[in-house]
């Protein structure tokens, strides 16, 4: 099977959230599309290991973020990469309540919204949930939305594990990289790869900088991590 194939597929990134005034969380979606116009309607997929998926079916209602094409790190990896289970993850985003109760993220997005639950079907690893469109909004008339062809190829993102077009990474081998540089570094939580001939000019980081010459505050370009959570390829 080509994997390649699946990258042809459109799709953009949002953050789709639920909860109350007890208990909120959200995850990154690519998954999110309108299937009917009268009433509108919007379908996502949720992994069913998702905190949110619970929360969803709790409350009966979820809301779409659609982010902006340069959304941070920070909100990719907070959102993307960790688990409402263990993280407030709204005490550090801008959000507003919707009608329903729910949470609607609007740090870095560039419209939203808000469904109630009308429908929902098992699809194995993943729950497809259909919702009823009752309120929405445009917070950027200009803005460009982040698509994942976007965040793969420009910012050099991977999916969530999560996520329905996750791709299990290869194995781990420790590949040359130029003289007297040092070894390549991995991200433990999003599979990123440090490559000191690279560097990370858009965080700062020339090309030509070894991994332990990078000041302690830089974090992973992909999901905002902190350095320490990167481990030497082996």
């Amino acid at each position: 099977m080509n994997t390649e194939a699946f990258f042809k597929i459109t799709y953009g990134l949002y953050i789709v959230s639920s909860g109350n005034d007890n208990v909120r969380s959200g995850y990154i979606a690519n998954t999110a599309f309108q299937v009917t116009a009268e009433p509108p309607q919007i379908a996502i997929a949720c992994n069913k290991d998702n905190y949110t998926a619970s929360l969803i079916e709790e409350n009966r209602a979820f809301s779409i973020s659609i982010l902006q094409q340069d959304s941070s790190p920070e909100i990719i990896g907070l959102f993307g990469y960790k688990s409402g289970k263990d993280n407030d993850k709204f005490s550090k985003t801008g959000y507003i309540t919707g009608k329903t109760g729910v949470p609607i993220v609007t740090d870095e997005s560039i419209a939203w919204f808000e469904c109630k639950l009308v429908n929902q079907f098992d699809v194995g690893s993943h729950i497809i949930y259909i919702g009823e469109i009752i309120e929405n909004d445009l917070l950027v008339t200009d803005g460009e939305p982040l698509t994942y062809d976007y965040y793969r190829n420009v910012k050099k993102g991977k999916a969530p594990k999560n996520a329905p077009t996750y791709i299990k990474p290869e194995s781990k081998s420790k590949p040359e990289t130029g003289a007297n540089l040092g070894p390549k570094y991995q991200c433990m939580v999003c599979d990123f790869i440090y490559d000191p001939v690279e560097g990370d000019p858009d965080g700062g980081i020339a090309p030509g900088t070894p991994f332990e010459d990078i000041p302690d505050d830089w974090i992973c370009p992909v999901c905002g991590t902190e350095k320490s959570d990167f481990e030497v390829i082996e």
